[in-house]
């Protein structure tokens, strides 16, 4: 009984030791047709920075940004304006790809403490591990998973803070995930969610609005100047039992309310192009729907009446703009809050990214900065 039992541990350990020994299966990569990767899931190399640095720089000398990743913008000029000292406690209101949160981290120089905020919990968490696998600790650094404007909310918690910096575009690899729907550049769910986890989508938003309400919605958030022909197109497809689920139907909603709109002649005397003008248009209604997704002008109203009393006296805080209806409330809660003695100074009109950033980075082009002084 022995030695049968001796024969069948060792049979045991032998085919184990055989498994460890087999080639596991090789996971093969997406591939793709023609010199480049087209697709989001092709772009392996631009999805993994850090093991492909010389394609990333490749990638950033044609003036690109590599998928799934962000430049952060205008980073010397909100440096110069956050003057930040160590020992201080910050606050990166919008933490995104973490850019901005690297650079304020090295002007602490392990001194004070810095808080991210972030409403989206897919790319907090990527770029946590990327902050933490630079070696900042919680003493240094640390996540909050919330909107900005309840800011108070951190107040009451940590206490007012020396610097805090807002950045309001959406980042880059929100942008380049077709999976979010943040652009009509790839198919994917019509979703537009900052936090896909709260609230409802794009395309459900949009089943529910009438046509006054849209084509108020576009007017408002993007100043869309077809708003009422691309609502009565997204109203007739979505009466025949098209309704609109994803970026591409919406694009190509916007299309075919364009394609027979009578265009305006330029002062030569010519017709503008009708491609370039549905790209825009598309542009304009992404914006305005993810906007109104997102609540995103009263989440800014409402960050902007808190920002004085979260800054202490002497702190500096710096705002990021991308569209002119964001510059307009922080420019008009800037003025007010100066003009009641709040703010000791603001900034004299916007600070506009240089010549060569905008070529370096093309998304940095509709930037401006503004910047204010608590009393």
């Amino acid at each position: 009984m022995g030695n049968r039992e001796d024969k069948d541990q060792k049979k045991q350990d032998s085919d184990m030791m055989a498994d460890e020994a087999a080639p596991k299966a090789h996971k093969r990569r997406i591939h793709y047709s023609g010199r480049y990767p087209r697709h989001f899931a092709e772009k392996y190399k631009e999805l993994n920075p850090e093991r492909y640095g010389e394609e990333i720089a490749h990638v950033r000398a044609k003036g690109n940004t590599p998928a799934g990743t962000h430049i952060p913008i205008m980073v010397r000029e909100i440096l110069d304006v956050l003057a930040i000292q160590p020992g201080e406690q910050g606050f990166d209101a919008t933490l995104g790809y973490g850019g901005h949160t690297m650079a304020t981290l090295q002007e602490l120089k392990g001194e004070g403490h810095l808080y991210g905020g972030d409403v989206d919990p897919i790319e907090s968490r990527k770029t946590e591990a990327r902050i933490r696998a630079k070696g900042y600790t919680d003493a240094q650094w640390s996540l909050r998973r919330m909107n900005f404007c309840e800011i108070d909310k951190l107040v009451e918690e940590v206490g007012p803070f020396d610097f805090i910096l807002a950045d309001l575009g959406v980042s880059s690899m929100q942008i380049d995930n077709p999976e979010r729907g943040f652009t009509y550049r790839a198919d994917g769910p019509l979703d537009l969610r900052l936090n896909p986890e709260a609230g409802i989508s794009a395309a459900d938003r949009l089943a529910q609005m009438d046509r006054d309400e849209l084509i108020g919605m576009l007017r408002e958030n993007a100043d869309e100047p077809y708003a009422e022909e691309i609502a009565r197109q997204i109203l007739k497809d979505e009466k025949r039992g098209a309704a609109i689920r994803t970026t591409r139907q919406l694009h190509e909603a916007i299309e075919r309310a364009l394609e027979k709109v009578r265009l305006p002649r330029t002062e030569e005397g010519k017709l503008p192009d009708r491609k370039e003008l549905i790209r825009k248009s598309s542009a304009r209604v992404f914006q305005a729907l993810r906007i109104d997704v997102n609540h995103e002008y009263e989440v800014l109203y409402d960050f902007m009446a808190k920002l004085p009393d979260a800054l202490k006296p002497g702190g500096r805080a710096a705002i990021l703009t991308f569209h002119s209806g964001e510059d307009r409330i922080v420019k008009k809660a800037f003025k007010a809050f100066h003009q009641q003695g709040i703010y000791r100074d603001i900034s004299d009109g916007v600070i506009r990214p240089s010549r060569e950033e905008c070529y370096e980075n093309s998304r940095a082009r509709s930037t401006k900065l503004r910047w204010a002084i608590r009393a």
